[in-house]
């Protein structure tokens, strides 16, 4: 069966398009050295990343949102990460090509990400980047799952969600863009979530192991 065209294929940021875990991991080990406690490694916090500072308050403090100082340790990791935002981060190998190669068959593509518009909007300066979009955590009043952000997205587009194809690297993301009706990719070279299963359990329509990996799938 021919695969529905694509107008538009939207990335979520953390683990799919960009690799910012040493980042965030320098952010969280500024903290620990702030209480006493040694660095962890980048390879530790790698997979608490797509989570961004739920996920790395967890690892290195075993902190989660019931705790009462999680807030406050909160603030203090955000502060810590606008000092760092893009010293290590990095596009992933191939997402330039991939870039390219939609730019070629003319179709779209953005960016939908739970991660706050004060981190995402200078990190994708810094890496030269120009999409068609940017839909961040705080632009819509929900985060994914939810679909709200994939649908503010098409919408900014002009697009039909079903139009569009949402590429992720955490379970939250392939929920998110089937319930969006968009067609979910999960690709399996990111951080994957804490606690998701493995991609090729989730629910989505497509896995991948490298951005080159959706050429193929484009059509011409």
């Amino acid at each position: 069966m021919p695969e529905a065209a694509v107008r538009a294929v939207l990335f979520d940021f953390d683990g799919t398009l960009a690799d910012t875990a040493a980042d965030l991991c320098g952010a969280v080990n500024r903290l620990r050295i702030e209480h006493g406690q040694p660095p962890i490694d980048v390879a530790e916090g790698r997979p608490w990343a797509s989570s961004g500072a739920r996920g790395l308050l967890r690892v290195a403090f075993g902190l989660t949102p019931e705790h009462a100082t999680y807030e406050a340790m909160k603030t203090r990791f955000l502060d810590h990460y606008a000092e760092v935002l893009c010293e290590e981060t990095r596009l992933f190998p191939g997402i330039e090509e991939l870039i390219a190669a939609l730019s070629a068959r003319g179709i779209a593509w953005g960016i939908v990400t739970n991660k706050a518009t004060r981190f995402t909007a200078p990190i994708v300066a810094g890496l030269g980047l120009t999409p068609a979009c940017v839909v961040c955590g705080d632009t819509t009043a929900h985060l994914k799952p939810h679909p709200a952000s994939l649908l503010h997205a098409a919408a900014e587009l002009s697009l039909a969600p079903q139009d569009c194809w949402y590429l992720g690297d955490d379970l939250r993301d392939i929920q998110a863009a089937r319930a969006a009706g968009m067609r979910p990719v999960a690709v399996t070279y990111g951080y994957h979530g804490e606690l998701n299963g493995p991609p090729d359990t989730w629910p989505a329509d497509l896995v991948i192991a490298a951005p080159l990996d959706l050429v193929p799938h484009l059509g011409r």
